[in-house]
């Protein structure tokens, strides 16, 4: 093995490990915090959540206005709370790439499956800094209902990925890919987000296409 492949793998590792044992920290941390499970699945966009607020005093939308779909799509934003009060993110899907090529020759899908690349944008919105890793808290769904972790050592062309962890002072936000690795014929139908490297009661949920 060369110097150069060396390098990689360790630094695939690293991340990789890093973002496992800060989802198992996180864990701990809400397995502390939270009560009776509350779980929800939030597929509404916050423009149409403000909308529907408006609309009850009168606004446009109440009086015939075009109002925005209520489900959330590519480019919608869902504010999303974590498991501690402080912890709070509006979370957005920005784009998806499907079948990005890697970063380098080392960066490629196992035979018979294919990369997806999903560019998220996370505005931390708490009292606190956001602070996890969000390759921990991603998920894709098929059209069967099927579920697809991050491929956290993977990366491609599609562009930058967020680091591990992930930093953002309060009221500030941070742009990033999160790679996933698919069947090759798999349908994406659905994105998932929750707070917390998944571990939040509260899921974000976004349609594709």
């Amino acid at each position: 093995m060369s110097i150069r492949t060396s390098v990689r793998a360790s630094v695939r590792t690293n991340r990789r490990t890093a973002a496992v044992l800060f989802g198992a920290a996180l864990l701990a941390a809400a397995t502390t915090a939270c009560g009776p499970a509350d779980n929800s699945v939030s597929t509404t966009p916050k423009s149409t959540a403000a909308a529907t607020g408006a609309a009850a005093g009168g606004s446009p939308q109440a009086q015939g206005g075009e109002a925005k779909s209520s489900t959330a799509k590519v480019g919608d934003t869902i504010a999303l709370k974590g498991t501690e009060k402080t912890n709070t993110a509006d979370v957005t899907v920005v784009k998806v790439v499907d079948n990005p090529e890697g970063a380098d020759e080392f960066s490629k899908p196992a035979d018979g499956k294919r990369f997806v690349a999903v560019q998220f944008r996370i505005k931390a919105t708490g009292s606190a800094a956001y602070a996890d890793a969000p390759q921990n808290s991603a998920k894709l769904l098929d059209a069967q209902g099927q579920g697809f972790g991050s491929s956290i050592a993977s990366e491609t062309k599609a562009g930058p990925e967020f680091p591990v962890p992930a930093n953002i002072a309060p009221g500030e936000s941070a742009l990033g890919f999160i790679t996933f690795e698919v069947p090759a014929d798999a349908k994406i139908d659905k994105i998932q987000f929750a707070l917390d490297s998944g571990f939040a009661q509260q899921t974000g949920q976004w349609k594709v296409g």
